[in-house]
């Protein structure tokens, strides 16, 4: 019998594979690029849950990993090392032109977070201006990406913030470790940190900033879910989040403070000039060393300020560029306003006077609803004006915030040039027609890199003459104004974290280059400290996506669309700068 069987055996191995006898594959049937990339973006969604949440995907807005701890860190390397080996499996040359793009862009993701992981910057989790706290205060009042529409709503955000006080914990820890080993931030940065905890660990629960959802309860909620409610984010504030406020507000200001550094600039820290090497490469998706940038930062000044005495000479301003500095930051007439409100109905005033001319430049405009409003008070006094994206499926909408914490200082000598940057054609524009773009692979629909969405919203403040504004040399001052912060952070970025500059060499830079206020400028320089890197992603993606459309407009001479560039620039969403360039100029 068992002769026979194996006779079987045999027979049925060796049988033609069009016969029913043939035994079925036990192996993992290859999966195609496609669906690669769906299972990488929904396992990304998971392991980065706020991104989930930013995109309007609701199935994680309870989940917050602790990313300061080494469990995570080793979650975040397999995930990332799993597909850089997958990729390796896929034969490039056989897929389309734009497979190829999803393909170098998930290349560029898994070898610019495995590099970034060696680098141990959980040690200084905590800053003043880009930080975990600052972004759950912002989604507490209950306006912003977090959702409070049902009741599941507001017990998955008691759920975020349970975990967010253990994240709070997390930081203390780490930043114990970190002021044994050096890593700690500019005493001028950590003081600023204090009262934005300080300022949530006292008062009445009622008034409390994370209280605010409570009282817009949706209509629809019975009253038994509302008591329900209202007691537990009562119990949450008094007995969790203002405790763990407390116990950090006073960690941050008699631990922390006496052991902070004097010092400005990142490779001041044991983290070194790799670490802002590291910063420069992922921000400006680009291996420019830092001391190129440095240079062009000088000559884009040199150039942008002969701009700047030919408004001084038309308005008729008798003195040097850098009175003329003063004067507009001084000047009544560009400080109108006595209420908010105006300032907001003078951005979408704006709006209106562009709208004839936009289809003249853009054949393809998003459907995300869009809104102007002020930014909230208790991150407003240290807060830029910033554009906050609408939901992947449009219901809610883009938000450019800007701030206002004196109307009567207020001055609108650049709200043209802001709102072409941070609203339309700008970031609005770029960031919806990406998500609304149905023909990308899903996690390219919420992709960012700010070399390119950051070159893009500078880039689009040159069409304010196109776009029928900047007919006031005043408000054209404040496009050149803009562009010249921007050429000025290439300097003072690489000036703080590569050359060893102070704070104060900074601030004085700006204030010899641009009319910018010196409390502007203070927070200005002070975010550089604190995000280093970032800063340079502006002129850089400018200059690429300038140059883009400058070789286009030579190549095609009179067939040159300024419409079908800026569909070919966009349709594809973010991208590092060489895909993008390798792209318009056909090198795929």
């Amino acid at each position: 019998m068992k002769n026979v069987l194996f006779l079987l055996f045999l027979a049925a191995f060796f049988a033609p594979s069009c016969k029913k006898s043939a035994p079925k594959t036990t192996a993992a049937p290859e999966i195609s690029f496609s669906e690669m990339l769906q299972n990488y973006h929904e396992e990304r969604l998971k392991l980065f849950p706020i991104e989930a949440t930013f995109a309007g995907d609701a199935r994680y807005n309870d989940l917050l990993p602790n990313n300061l701890t080494a469990a995570f860190r080793n979650e975040v390397q397999s995930f990332f090392t799993k597909n850089k080996n997958l990729l390796a499996k896929i034969d490039r040359s056989k897929l389309n032109d734009e497979e190829k793009i999803s393909f170098d862009i998930l290349n560029w993701e898994c070898d610019v977070n495995l590099e970034g992981l060696k680098f141990p910057t959980y040690l200084m989790p905590i800053n003043q201006f880009d930080c975990l706290h600052l972004q759950m205060g912002q989604w507490a009042g209950g306006t912003a990406a977090q959702p409070f529409k049902t009741v599941k709503d507001y017990e998955n955000w008691l759920k975020r913030v349970d975990l967010f006080i253990v994240w709070c914990d997390s930081a203390m820890t780490n930043m114990k470790l970190g002021m044994a080993a050096g890593i700690v931030l500019p005493k001028s940065l950590a003081v600023k940190t204090v009262p934005q905890f300080a300022d949530l660990a006292t008062g009445k629960v009622e008034n409390h900033l994370y209280f605010s959802p409570v009282k817009n309860f949706p209509v629809d909620f019975s009253t038994e879910e509302k008591a329900k409610l209202t007691a537990d984010f009562k119990k949450m504030i008094a007995e969790k989040l203002m405790p763990t406020f407390g116990k950090m507000a006073d960690f941050l200001k008699n631990e922390y403070l006496p052991v902070c550094r004097t010092t400005s600039g990142i490779s001041e820290t044991p983290l070194g000039k790799d670490y802002y090497a590291f910063r420069a490469k992922l921000f400006t998706t680009t291996t420019t060393p830092p001391d190129e940038i440095f240079n062009l930062g000088e000559k884009e000044v040199a150039r942008i300020f002969s701009e700047m005495e030919k408004v001084k000479m038309e308005v008729g301003f008798r003195g040097g560029l850098k009175s003329f500095f003063d004067h507009v930051r001084e000047r009544k007439e560009l400080m109108p306003f006595k209420k908010p409100e105006e300032v907001i109905a003078n951005f979408n005033a704006i709006h209106e006077r562009m709208k004839p001319n936009l289809v003249k430049l853009f054949d393809k405009t998003p459907k995300t609803p869009f809104e102007v409003r002020r930014t909230e008070a208790f991150r407003e006094a240290s807060a830029s004006a910033e554009y906050m994206q609408g939901s992947v499926d449009g219901t809610r909408p883009g938000i450019f915030y800007t701030p206002i914490p004196d109307v009567r200082q207020y001055n609108m000598y650049s709200d043209e040039d802001l709102f072409l940057h941070e609203a339309i054609p700008g970031h609005h524009y770029q960031i919806s027609l990406q998500q609304e773009n149905t023909a990308l692979p899903a996690f390219r629909r919420t992709l960012w890199y700010s070399a390119y969405g950051e070159g893009w919203a500078l880039y689009t403040e040159s069409l304010g003459k196109e776009l029928g504004l900047y007919t006031d040399p005043y408000q054209y001052f404040g496009m050149l104004s803009a562009e010249m912060h921007r050429a000025i952070r290439l300097v003072v970025d690489v000036g703080l974290h590569q050359k060893g500059w102070s704070r104060e060499q900074a601030i004085q830079y700006s204030l010899d280059h641009e009319a910018e206020s010196e409390a502007s400028i203070i927070s200005e320089i002070e975010r550089y400290m604190a995000n280093p890197g970032q800063a340079l992603s502006y002129k850089i993606g400018q200059l690429k996506i300038r140059e883009l459309r400058e070789k286009s407009a030579v190549a095609m001479g009179e067939k040159f669309d300024i419409r079908q560039f800026h569909n070919q620039v966009l349709e594809s969403g973010c991208v590092p700068l060489k895909v993008l360039e390798e792209k318009i100029l056909g090198r795929r």
